[in-house]
């Protein structure tokens, strides 16, 4: 029996044009931590958009800061619109899971993409983070809050979303040579996100984390 995590690929393909209507255009609620994102990525850096989606607004703002955005997602429609946006990128159908490119780049970002995987497939991506991840890479990711499962519902199709503790979300990191540098638990000011920014340690200056992280509640003050 086909899980509703796996059938999250064929959600999105189905409902393509009702996704691409509700982000694009949309406010960018997201921007204080996609700003965060860029500025740990050089000038006409490299990123790697795991769930791109129809390329609006999350890869089109990070085009217009000045850098190269490859885009992955499971949906040939949500691509090909990527495609009719942003021809002079590189846009990709492809699995995240199964991911491999055999090239690294400046920066990584699964933004609302990677919390669609089921706690087993969500372990295993840490390792593809880590095989396109240049030294000193920046790496993004939202999760939810705490370990569990839930499903909300999209076009009136089951929309899977699965978490894992976030110790070990730390410990997953650290296991891959990724260094956190800020995690807010449902951001108040980013729709309740709970998000998670590290860099890959193994450029030189960045500094190995200690056996804790510290953790910035959007539900304190």
């Amino acid at each position: 029996m086909t899980s509703d995590s796996e059938r999250i690929v064929g959600l999105y393909q189905r409902h393509a044009a009702a996704w691409d209507a509700l982000r694009s255009p949309g406010s960018l609620f997201e921007k204080p931590w996609l700003d965060k994102f860029a500025a740990l990525i050089p000038p006409g850096g490299s990123i790697l958009d795991l769930g791109c989606g129809a390329g609006l607004p999350i890869s089109g703002y990070l085009l217009r800061q000045g850098r190269a955005v490859t885009g992955i997602d499971s949906s040939p429609q949500l691509i090909k619109l990527c495609f009719d946006r942003f021809p002079g990128q590189e846009w990709i159908v492809a699995d995240m899971r199964t991911l491999d490119l055999s090239r690294q780049f400046d920066g990584i970002i699964a933004w609302d993409s990677f919390f669609h995987l089921n706690h087993e497939d969500q372990r295993q991506m840490f390792p593809v983070f880590a095989r396109h991840a240049r030294p000193g890479a920046a790496l993004m990711f939202t999760s939810g809050g705490q370990h569990g499962e839930a499903i909300a519902e999209f076009e009136g199709d089951p929309l899977y979303h699965g978490s894992l503790d976030p110790e070990e979300y730390a410990t997953l990191l650290d296991q891959i040579g990724f260094a956190v540098v800020e995690y807010v638990h449902e951001d108040p000011t980013c729709g309740r996100h709970t998000i998670w920014l590290a860099r890959n340690r193994s450029e030189p200056g960045i500094a190995s984390p200690s056996s804790s992280f510290e953790v910035r509640r959007g539900d304190i003050g």
